[in-house]
Order: C-alpha cells, then sequence, then structure tokens
C-alpha cells in the first residue's frame, strides 16, 4: 500500500510540474460511468460509477489528462455474493480536433486502480491500470459540451489480467 501511495504522489507531483506548463485552454469533464469487466477470472461484472477528468492542453491538438473513476455494484463469487468498488487514478497524453460543433479525441492513459471485495470478510488489491479509447465532445452552448467516451481498461487485480470496457457520458466545461 505505501508502493501504492508513493506511486500517485511523484504522478501527482510530475502532472504538477506538467501543468504549470500548460497555457489556460482545456476542459473539465464530471458524468456518469459504466464499468463492464471481469473481477475475478472469466466472470465479467456490471459496475456503474462515475468519472471526472481534468485536461490541460499544451498545444492546440494535444493534451493532458488526469482522469479519476469510481465503480460499485455486486458480484457472485462461487455461490458468495460480494459488494464490489473499484477506483482508477489515470494520466496520459489526449490528441483532438474541433470540427465545428464536434470534439474527437482519442487517449493513452496510465496509472493505478484498487478494489475492495466485501460480503463479512473484506479483502482488496492495487495494481497497475492502462487504458486506450476516445470519445466525442458535442458543444451545446458557449463552452458547455456533451460528451460520449469509451474506453478499454486493463487491470491486473489478484494476479490476473482484466480487460474491461468502460463508457462514460456526462458535461465537459472548456475553458
Amino acid at each position: 500500500m505505501r508502493r501504492l501511495w508513493t506511486l500517485v504522489l511523484l504522478l501527482t507531483m510530475l502532472a504538477s510540474a506538467a501543468w504549470a506548463q500548460i497555457p489556460t485552454k482545456g476542459n473539465v469533464f464530471f458524468g456518469y460511468s459504466y464499468d463492464r469487466t471481469s473481477v475475478a477470472s472469466n466472470d465479467t461484472s456490471n459496475l456503474n460509477g462515475w468519472e471526472a477528468t481534468l485536461e490541460g492542453k499544451f498545444l492546440p491538438w494535444i493534451g493532458l489528462v488526469a482522469d479519476v473513476d469510481g465503480h460499485y455494484g455486486s458480484h457472485n463469487f462461487s455461490g458468495t455474493n460480494a459488494d464490489v468498488s473499484a477506483h482508477n487514478v489515470l494520466f496520459g497524453p489526449r490528441v483532438s480536433v474541433q470540427v465545428k460543433r464536434f470534439r474527437p479525441f482519442a487517449e493513452f492513459l496510465v496509472g493505478v486502480g484498487h478494489i475492495s471485495r466485501s460480503n463479512g470478510i473484506s479483502d482488496s488489491d492495487t495494481s497497475f491500470v492502462n487504458g486506450v479509447g476516445g470519445g466525442l465532445d458535442y458543444r451545446i452552448f458557449g463552452p458547455v459540451t456533451l460528451r460520449g467516451q469509451l474506453d478499454w481498461i486493463n487491470t491486473r487485480f489478484y494476479g490476473e489480467g482484466q480487460n474491461g470496457v468502460r463508457f462514460s457520458t456526462g458535461i465537459a466545461f472548456h475553458f
């Protein structure tokens, strides 16, 4: 656990240093998120939650993204039902282009994830996470856009690799 917090602190400091070099163009997003992933072996779970991102642009079409999410639900492990919560903290580059009211984007993210399972007896695990995906912003008015985003998220909880799909939608504010 100490390594996890050291990694998060290091990534935050590096992101802060990079952020100081970025002009004042970017966006902030918050919205609903759905995650379909295998929690253990090949048995998938449907988790609902939230996602928040902060992007700062250092070139007109390239930015740095900080992405945080939380997903919650329940899963049946060999006849025993357990509550599941999963959180990810990711950083990486995002490429985008503005075409009239639309802004398509693609991103590559790396970071750390944490999952907890509880059914009277709790366990948890932390792992390296990477993701690749993209989305589309549609300008509603002024700086307000509606966002749809789809990401492939790969985790390594409990010594196994999990491949999941995360869909998010919500409102982004551009500045």
